[in-house]
């Protein structure tokens, strides 16, 4: 068992700046990551020296290079490739790394897990050819592979921040279909007076859509009843706009409607969990300076509510700050100091997300598909079997998984959790926050019974003591057995 100062969980923006800010107070530090380079989603496949399509990425991209830098610059350990898979609230961390299992324990722990894309099932979502832009955009960074003439649907600023890279890389969108909607901008609008803290993001946004009408991609809004169809591949994309119906042909669909926490860490530790009704996710319950409901554990970045990689950044650095006090390291004087200062820093970062959350909200139809759309994909649980669970008085989101196996799948619910709580409530009259969510279990990612049995040797195995007494019992056998003999 190894025992450290801090553990983190993920080397995003907001791992990456909580291991060098404790590494650099002179703390232990272990970082656990699954990639086989840090940067996380947003800074993926990112260097020191920036990346070779920095000019199609963006400035924004670039700038995870800074923190590359730093971070590569202090003494700490950081573990790629591997695949963490209980923690435990004793802070006993559980991974598994090229066919071995480990286990460390740490007087504090920083979740960085970040977001996961919001699924959206639409008819058709399954055919080879539908991927989302979150999946385009690792292609992007991590092979300079672009698709040409993709249709984008979907809403969101990752669906426009994809559309103008696309056009930098030379791969011009054949289209976007927006589903927003006219109503979405009255309801901002009550947020607008917020958002002006913000205003470097919506000049980013105006920039982008300029951009798309300047390549002169048709754009579509308004869209509804969206279905991919083709037979053994995806062959075209229809919708409607108000009641006029229109079909794309197309071999590839990128579809994006926003992001939300990754959950499946915290939820399997226990840790208290509430529902965010404008971002409509579920996120760790956590005080000012992000410590959860279980003692020396804290979460950082996308993984504790949607807030982007400047927020992730800075909140790295409140939870370091943090915990680097909590374990002497440093003064309360700075520490309060510092906290304050993070803290109305992140608040101003986060005016915007109120009038973004309400103006990018996810369509209707990704929230109640109809009944022949495959929702868990694992397992091939279509809508109409969880509003046919939902119409016989299934009680809860637990009874549709142990009845439908939706959510039992190598994913563990990650993809179809959201939208099952969804189709349950409206089926229902419910909110999500009543319904609720699936019961996480150990372990949260598959795990080889070779990776398992690795933890211990086996003159140190559990099952060790049995063969002891095994042994002695064949031993005395044997001695009773000659003695009868030879008598």
């Amino acid at each position: 068992m190894r025992n450290v100062d801090v553990c983190i969980i993920g080397a995003g923006p907001a791992g990456m700046v909580a291991a060098t800010e404790c590494a650099k107070a002179g703390a232990s530090v272990v970082l656990l990551d699954e990639q086989p380079r840090p940067g996380g989603q947003i800074y993926r496949a990112i260097s020191t020296q920036g990346h070779p399509m920095g000019n199609v990425l963006g400035p924004d991209y670039l700038h995870g290079s800074t923190l590359l830098q730093a971070f590569s610059e202090v003494q700490l350990d950081y573990i790629n490739e591997a695949t963490i898979w209980r923690v435990d609230p004793n802070r006993t961390v559980y991974w598994s790394r090229r066919g071995k299992s480990e286990k460390l324990h740490a007087k504090r722990i920083i979740i960085a897990t970040g977001a996961i894309e919001r699924s959206f099932a639409f008819p058709g979502w399954t055919l080879p050819g539908v991927m989302t832009a979150g999946a385009s955009q690792i292609l992007l960074k991590t092979s300079g592979i672009a698709p040409k003439n993709a249709v984008l649907v979907g809403t969101g600023p990752l669906l426009y921040l994809l559309a103008g890279q696309l056009i930098n890389a030379g791969a011009t969108p054949a289209a976007i279909v927006d589903t927003q909607l006219p109503t979405s901008y009255l309801k901002a609008s009550r947020y607008l007076a917020n958002a002006l803290f913000g205003h470097q993001y919506i000049v980013k946004g105006l920039k982008l859509l300029k951009q798309i009408k300047q390549a002169e991609i048709p754009h579509y809004t308004q869209a509804t009843d969206i279905r991919a169809g083709g037979g053994e591949q995806l062959e075209q994309l229809t919708f409607n706009i108000k009641g006029k119906a229109h079909t794309l042909t197309t071999s590839t669909v990128l579809s994006h409607i926003g992001v939300i926490p990754n959950v499946q860490l915290t939820r399997s530790m226990g840790i208290d969990h509430e529902w965010d009704s404008q971002q409509r996710c579920w996120k760790p319950t956590l005080d000012e300076t992000l410590n959860t409901s279980l003692a020396g554990i804290a979460v950082a970045g996308d993984g504790c509510g949607i807030g982007g990689a400047k927020v992730a950044e800075k909140q790295g650095h409140l939870v370091a700050i943090d915990a680097l006090h909590a374990l002497g390291y440093l003064p309360s004087e700075r520490w309060q100091q510092e906290t304050q200062r993070l803290i109305l820093a992140i608040r101003k970062e986060l005016a915007i997300r109120p009038f973004l959350d309400t103006l990018y909200s996810p369509p209707q139809q990704a929230m109640t598909p109809e009944d022949s759309t495959i929702i868990c994909r694992c397992e091939e649980v279509t809508a109409g079997d969880i509003r046919k669970m939902a119409r016989n008085h299934c009680n809860g989101i637990n009874q549709v998984k142990a009845l439908t196996r939706c959510g039992m799948g190598p994913c563990q619910g990650r993809y179809c959790g959201s939208t099952v709580a969804e189709i349950m409530a409206a089926e229902t009259g419910k909110e999500p926050a009543q319904v609720g969510y699936y019961r996480i279990r150990h372990p949260i990612k598959p795990l080889k019974l070779s990776e398992l049995a690795s933890l211990a040797p086996s003159e140190r195995s559990y099952i060790q003591p049995y063969r002891k007494v095994k042994e002695q019992h064949n031993d005395n056998y044997s001695t009773k057995a000659h003695e009868s003999a030879h008598e």
